[in-house]
């Protein structure tokens, strides 16, 4: 079922079909650096289940990105609740496959959904977090109009936090 489509773009429920595809990003050693390890296929397979699993609880999750003109599976983006220092906020995350890196999907596609969090979930603010190293992914946070919010201690490691504010609240 299609969430929602962008120019290029149209995002999809995940589904259990999706396990290799998405493999290709989730067990990528360079995809994963900002991870504790990569996935194992048994993990993605979770990771696929967990996201089923937050489409009934809370009507969003991580979906499948798809490229509209080639039916082309190249990763997932969307909103998970996490928690950030003892809050339950809505974030929004991606891992799109490295051969479709620096094109402008992950930023087409964050952008999608913050505004799907806003105009259809009615959220009052999202956030992004990532570890500090990860700046590919602060960038994309930054492009969607994401302003840094602070810094608190993850694993062990210092994690970024973005928030956008819902204008329209």
């Amino acid at each position: 079922m299609k969430i929602m489509e962008t120019e290029r773009l149209y995002l999809r429920e995940l589904n259990m079909d999706d396990t290799q595809k998405l493999s290709n990003v989730l067990s990528d050693s360079e995809s994963m650096q900002y991870y504790p390890e990569p996935f194992t296929l048994e993990k993605v397979e979770e990771w696929i289940k967990w996201n089923i699993n937050n489409y009934k609880k809370y009507n969003h999750g991580l979906w499948a990105v798809v490229l509209k003109d080639e039916d082309r599976f190249i990763g997932d983006c969307g909103i998970t609740m996490q928690e950030i220092e003892k809050e339950t906020v809505p974030e929004i995350g991606f891992h799109i496959i490295k051969d479709y890196w620096n094109k402008g999907y992950a930023t087409e596609a964050a952008m999608a959904c913050m505004e799907h969090a806003f105009d259809v979930l009615h959220y009052p603010k999202v956030y992004s977090y990532t570890t500090i190293q990860n700046l590919p992914s602060q960038k994309v946070a930054e492009k969607i109009g994401m302003q840094k919010y602070k810094v608190f201690e993850k694993n062990g490691e210092k994690q970024l936090v973005q928030v956008a504010m819902n204008e329209k609240v």
